[in-house]
């Protein structure tokens, strides 16, 4: 919690004048039941015109000083509560940007997303509540206490037994639906997720022609909220017609001792009529004292989540700028020293291996290969068997468990993270676009990229034929996720992202897929006859895409079941023999 309070140190002022002014304006609110006493017993009775003028002039402006007061309150809560959740939600988000692929895949995506809005937004209400009614409903209540006993003693003392009750009745039934309310938000989360998951996934629903499944299932889960909300509902309508009966036999109470004590000229009129205001305020407040100490605890509550995300410390330490410098230099003062010296390979493993966190086994064992500048890698294999486990370790989205990983003969955890990623251009297994214009998504590769190289990347890409097309070429829209573009188009898209980078290693993750075999071929031959000669990775399905390659990689199960060329493979590696024979005929095969 100390984390969270610790936003709140920018708005101190602010945290302070706002429970203030709440207190003059109930200050001010407990004097108008003295003023309505004075008309009474003053003006009325004495039936002086001017002097019941003057004293409902004199209410007015407490009510206007109130307002004031109040206006003033709320606006530096808010401001406190506004401007606390903003900083909290961007060091959120900035904190989750540091966490690696493993924090992540541990915390879920919808988990993530809904603590940075629902839960924020719980506790900047928390916060807003707290500076405003915190220290002023506790006031009045006492306050108005204290002012019934400064008027009368004996009538007084209805107030010691009414409130107790009042705090039975209303905290009583803050207990008994507050948890509650923590199973209705539980069930308000499954059907939002189902909602979620429906409205991701609605092609495949109809696709598939489940549209009637999908609605008896969110009907049925929408059924289940609204019984319980039905249920808190019922228990809640109690507060009300409770609090008025006690309220009400209170006000009756004071009425009776009143008019025997005002008939015996030991109070006025006025006095009664103050008494039975003082409890109308105690009333009031105790409810709304009721009500902010529920959004108070599911602040609390969404605090803690928000404070277990904090809490996660990301398991990747990257390397200092000065140290990775010295090692660079040193490594080429090595290489240009000796005519003899040790190659430095663009990408090298040693002895790899992978453990994902909570699996039952390994994902990679005991890789060990070696990647010349220049070099083109094809991996192939089962689904399953490692093959975007492999080219994960490269940019270092996950870290090898065992041996280790080098990029230009530098281990990847000695290097700072924009230094590594900006050697590296990526191309992930999904195809994902963001919205925006076709230009917009291709500076992400690099901000300052002119357009002329945007065409130069699409042109490599095989994407600059239907970019061409497009209304505005480079200014086509793009709607959320590339849902405007076929499958082909979107990754021909993410390919000319990557290269805008200009990158000395392009991994292309099973990303052309989507795909016709001569497009699959024109875009290998775009990226062999590149000027910069690119180091690249290509995970594939398709023997066709790997098969020129320099060095194929085959795995097997998270183990290398065969390095070497096409030819070699085929006559040395069965697991290849499979893939490969499963997708073109032996003849081909003996002639390749």
């Amino acid at each position: 919690m100390k984390k969270l309070l610790s936003f709140l140190k920018d708005y101190k002022k602010e945290s302070i004048l706002a429970p203030l002014f709440k207190m003059l304006e109930a200050l001010f609110e407990l004097f108008v039941p003295l003023v309505m006493k004075k008309i009474i017993d003053v003006g009325i009775a004495n039936k002086d015109t001017p002097y019941i003028v003057r004293m409902c002039l004199l209410m007015v402006a407490l009510g206007i000083i109130g307002l004031v007061c109040s206006l003033t309150a709320q606006f530096f809560a808010a401001k406190a509560a506004v401007g606390c959740s903003t900083k909290l939600r961007h060091a959120l988000f900035a904190h989750i940007q540091g966490l690696t692929y493993t924090e992540i895949d541990d915390l879920g995506t919808s988990t993530m997303i809904t603590r940075m809005t629902s839960d924020i937004n719980q506790v900047q209400s928390g916060i807003n509540m707290v500076l405003r009614l915190f220290m002023r409903s506790p006031f009045i209540v006492f306050g108005a206490m204290i002012m019934a006993f400064t008027i009368d003693v004996k009538a007084a003392l209805v107030f010691v037994v009414t409130i107790p009750v009042l705090s039975v009745i209303v905290f009583g039934i803050m207990m008994i639906t507050m948890p509650m309310f923590k199973k209705v938000q539980k069930g308000l989360d499954r059907v939002l997720g189902k909602t979620r998951e429906n409205l991701t996934g609605v092609r495949v629903i109809r696709a598939f022609a489940k549209e009637q499944e999908e609605i008896k299932e969110f009907g049925e889960g929408n059924e289940a909220l609204t019984k319980l909300q039905m249920s808190v509902g019922r228990i809640s309508a109690l507060t009300n017609p409770l609090t008025y009966i006690v309220v009400n036999l209170s006000i009756a109470a004071l009425i009776w001792i009143g008019a025997l004590r005002v008939d015996v000229g030991i109070i006025t009129q006025g006095a009664v009529i103050a008494l039975v205001n003082y409890m109308s305020q105690i009333l009031v407040e105790l409810v709304k004292l009721a009500n902010l100490i529920v959004t108070i605890t599911k602040a609390l509550a969404c605090a803690g989540r928000i404070e277990k995300v904090f809490e996660i410390v990301p398991g990747m330490v990257y390397g200092d700028v000065a140290e990775y410098k010295k090692k660079q230099s040193a490594l080429e003062e090595k290489i240009s020293g000796k005519k003899d010296a040790a190659p430095v390979y663009a990408v090298e493993f040693r002895n790899v291996g992978l453990t994902y966190r909570g699996a039952g086994a390994e994902s990679l064992v005991g890789l060990n290969l070696k990647v010349k500048p220049g070099e083109t890698i094809g991996i192939i294999g089962g689904t399953g068997s490692g093959k975007t486990s492999v080219i994960n370790l490269i940019p270092r989205y996950y870290d090898a468990t065992e041996g280790e990983v080098l990029v230009d003969g530098i281990n990847v955890k000695d290097y700072p993270m924009e230094a590594l990623r900006d050697k590296i251009g990526m191309v992930m297994q999904k195809a994902v676009l963001f919205k925006g214009t076709i230009r917009e998504n291709l500076l992400w590769g690099r901000s300052d990229a002119t357009d002329e190289e945007m065409f130069e990347a699409l042109e490599i890409a095989q994407a600059k034929e239907f970019v061409e097309t497009k209304d505005g070429r480079l200014s086509a829209p793009i709607t959320q996720g590339g849902k405007n573009l076929s499958g082909g188009q979107k990754q021909r898209l993410t390919i000319a992202r990557a290269l805008v980078r200009k990158p000395e290693i392009l991994v292309l993750d099973d990303s052309a897929s989507a795909l016709d075999y001569a497009t699959d071929a024109k875009l290998r031959r775009a990226l062999r006859e590149m000027k910069e000669k690119l180091t690249v990775f290509i995970v594939s399905q398709r023997a066709a895409s790997i098969m020129h390659a320099d060095q194929i990689v085959v795995l097997d199960d998270g183990r290398v079941a065969g390095i070497g060329k096409h030819e070699e493979l085929l006559v040395n590696c069965e697991v290849y023999k499979e893939i490969y024979y499963s997708q073109f005929k032996k003849e081909e095969g003996k002639g390749a």
